[in-house]
């Protein structure tokens, strides 16, 4: 079968289907891309302008991609192939392509963008973290520029000013946590001035499956009138001091930490309290000093870099910029490292990233992963999936599994298998699955002469210098989650002709998708190679199933289990993992929906106050004859400017007041259940009677604070009567805040009884 032909039969995506057309009129598009070839840069360009005004859809995409085609040769030396065509247009009509590694995903993507653009819309091309957003635009900008389109990016290190122009452009590369965060500065523009981001109409998203589905749930807080969350050294020293399996329990799947009778007893006659008595807040406090001792591991969860904490991203391996968790675990695990504590504050407004990609008119991406999560994306984005074969084969040997019985002999067969396969000159990709098993294999390998280089979250400033070199014959590249996305590992002759870059995996995710990642940095482009997978039954992802413990009986001298039964619940343990992932995922955004529409509500009318002086008349009205004497005094334009002051002030105190009573409902609606009550219905009737007195609580707030207030020539000093905007505002990614989260509902519940 032709190409066209395979991926047009390809069974499960639909979207690929609407296709077929593109293959019936290649002829067409050759022809139509030798007209654009005899253009100057000039005409094409004028060309490019014009292309989407007349003609129906189909031969509007066919004009434009074969104008694309000249000009992407012209620009940047590269000429889009069949499968980046297919990828285009899948893009241009508002769908997720699946791209293999190596197959040119940027270019589709500056391509697509750029298509909108020419169609008059606003373009986000939205990556995971800074610096793919401004090299790929920098790279694509003459692609861009020959197109007439005008493309820029946004970065941490940006000014007010410039992220303000930067966003006026008609095609803008930036982090969706920067996009996010943005979107909640808007959110307290007192004028259209100071508004950075405006209507969100098109997003592009790189890394999709990452982005629309790892990080989904993630919240974007913005947070303002800091303080300093105390920490409990006192309680960290105790329980350094206190043994597992004697003081406190783990649970098998590794989620929950309990004091043991024994415990209970050590802890009060160390500290002399009655922890189930009135000292309930000792017990608390006890509570989430354990949790950080057992169950948040150094080099696993996170880093201490120059003094302070930084998360570690499960699915990209990488330090998680601006990643906190909630405050009191934060300062639990401080506490334990000795360290100063960080500030909380009064959180303004949140979303989840989930949210922010809902707010945009049109969203299509882009990732080399995407089928695997196809159904999730249908249900949450209603996207579809548009499958590209690659421009060559893959011919990468995938090979089954292997299990052992403990971390230690799953390091030691890795060990054998890099210093067998080392031997023959083939480059080798080690990935982990945290920095401290990084440096556990890389001390092994050169304890038997194996000089390997290590990229994990500790030091990013080397990637490039590592991943350069990581495709050369006898080259050992010991890597976490970093190299398993986004990174395009090029092989020298002679590590071709030795077979190939071989990837070992060194314990299965919790997502295939993570695998799949990893195993494509072999056999890019039709480049020999191989993957395979070495997983132990003290795998956190294997202590999901407490059937795979028994088969360490099974193991031989080396630790190696042969058993099949034991192969399939590696398999049945990731699908359990991926399935708790996507019900979290659904109870968060059945959570997150009625907040989201209660935000655009509050929104809409922040907007009235601003432009239409909404609540003007309610005011005055509360007022009666003081009205009157305050227009007398000021002026009738300085007192309804004051007016409008105040009830922005007043709604945006409002809506802190309501997001922390949702918060706190969050909390505790799961004991609904104790009644019989579904707690996303208990969920959100407490929530619209909360929120149903929303605009007349401003009103009367508004009116109390008229009442008594001085007006002068310069309006209401808000301050004086205790209406005090925060002084600064600070921006943070909190861990995954959801409905039956572990780490979430417990640190909550805990605080609770700390403060009650």
């Amino acid at each position: 079968m032709g190409f066209f032909a395979r991926l047009l039969n390809r069974p499960g995506t639909g979207a690929d289907k609407q296709l077929a057309w593109l293959h019936r009129s290649w002829a067409e598009l050759d022809t139509r891309g030798e007209n654009y070839a005899a253009l100057d840069d000039a005409a094409l360009t004028a060309e490019a302008a014009r292309i989407f005004d007349t003609g129906d859809r189909r031969e509007q995409l066919l004009s434009y991609v074969a104008l694309a085609r000249e000009a992407a040769e012209r620009a940047l030396g590269e000429r889009p192939y069949r499968s980046q065509v297919i990828g285009l247009v899948g893009l241009l009509e508002g769908n997720v392509i699946e791209m293999f590694t190596g197959e040119g995903k940027t270019l589709v993507g500056a391509i697509a963008a750029a298509g909108y653009a020419l169609q008059g819309r606003r373009v986000h091309v939205v990556s995971v973290n800074d610096y793919l957003a401004e090299r790929d635009s920098a790279w694509m900008e003459p692609l861009f520029d020959l197109l007439g389109v005008e493309v820029g990016a946004i970065s941490a290190s940006d000014s007010e000013e410039a992220r303000r122009e930067t966003y006026r452009r008609e095609v803008v590369y930036a982090s969706v946590t920067e996009v996010g965060f943005d979107v909640l500065r808007d959110r307290f523009a007192l004028d259209d001035a100071h508004i950075r981001v405006g209507d969100r109409d098109v997003v592009l998203v790189d890394e999709a499956d990452s982005v629309l589905i790892d990080e989904a749930r993630v919240p974007l807080v913005l947070a303002g009138s800091s303080t300093l969350e105390d920490a409990n050294e006192e309680m960290a020293a105790l329980v350094e001091t206190l043994s597992p399996g004697t003081h406190y329990r783990v649970s098998d799947d590794r989620r929950a930490v309990s004091l043991t009778d024994e415990g209970i007893e050590e802890v009060e006659q160390r500290l002399e309290v009655d922890l189930f008595g009135e000292d309930s807040d000792v017990l608390a406090a006890v509570n989430l000093a354990l949790y950080a001792k057992a169950l948040v591991h150094r080099d696993v969860d996170y880093l201490v870099v120059d003094g302070r904490i930084k998360l570690i991203s499960e699915s990209r391996g990488r330090i998680a910029d601006l990643q906190r968790w909630p405050d009191g675990l934060q300062a639990a695990v401080e506490a334990k490292e000795k360290l100063q504590t960080t500030e909380s504050g009064e959180i303004l407004d949140q979303m989840t990233v989930e949210e922010l990609i809902h707010g945009y008119t049109t969203v299509c991406g882009m990732t080399g992963t995407a089928l695997a999560v196809g159904d999730d994306l249908r249900e949450f984005y209603e996207l579809e999936i548009v499958p590209v074969e690659p421009n060559e084969k893959v011919v990468r040997v995938d090979e089954p599994d292997r299990l052992y019985t403990y971390q230690e002999s799953k390091e030691r067969a890795i060990v054998e298998e890099v210093v067998t396969a080392h031997a023959t000159g083939r480059p080798i990709l080690i990935g982990t699955r945290s920095v401290a098993e990084s440096e556990s294999l890389a001390e092994r390998l050169r304890a038997r002469g194996i000089e390997c280089a290590v990229l994990n979250a500790k030091d990013e400033s080397a990637e490039a210098e590592i991943i350069s070199h990581a495709g050369e014959s006898g080259a050992v590249t010991v890597s976490t989650q970093m190299a398993g996305r986004g990174t395009d590992i090029r092989l020298d002759e002679d590590a071709a002709a030795a077979g190939g870059l071989l990837v070992i995996g060194a314990g299965r995710y919790p997502s295939s998708r993570l695998d799949d990642q990893l195993r494509g940095r072999a056999g890019r482009q039709g480049d020999p190679g191989s993957s395979v997978f070495f997983t132990s039954l003290e795998d956190e992802l294997m202590t999901r199933v407490p059937e795979a413990q028994r088969f360490k009986e099974e193991g031989d001298e080396t630790g190696f289990i042969a058993s099949k039964r034991a192969a399939q619940l590696v398999e049945h343990a990731q699908r359990m993992s991926e399935g708790e992932n996507t019900a979290v995922h659904r109870d968060t955004w059945r959570f997150n929906q009625l907040m989201s529409r209660q935000r655009e509500v509050v929104l809409r009318r922040r907007a009235a106050v601003r432009t239409e002086n909404e609540g003007l008349a309610e005011v005055q009205e509360g007022l009666g004859d003081r009205w009157a004497e305050i227009v007398d005094a000021v002026g009738e334009d300085t007192a309804a400017e004051a007016v409008r002051d105040l009830l922005l002030f007043e709604v945006d105190q409002r809506w802190v007041e309501h997001l922390a009573f949702l918060n706190d409902l969050r909390e505790g609606i799961h004991l609904r259940t104790l009644a019989r009550e579904k707690p996303h219905e208990a969920f959100n009737t407490e929530s619209i009677r909360a929120f149903h007195t929303f605009w007349d609580d401003v009103l009367a707030s508004a009116v109390e604070v008229a009442k008594d207030a001085e007006f002068t020539a310069g309006g209401i000093d808000l301050p004086a009567h205790g209406l005090k905007r925060p002084s600064s505002t600070w921006t943070y990614l909190t861990t995954d805040s959801t409905f039956g989260s572990d780490i979430e509902s417990f640190v909550k519940r805990v605080g609770r009884s700390v403060n009650g």
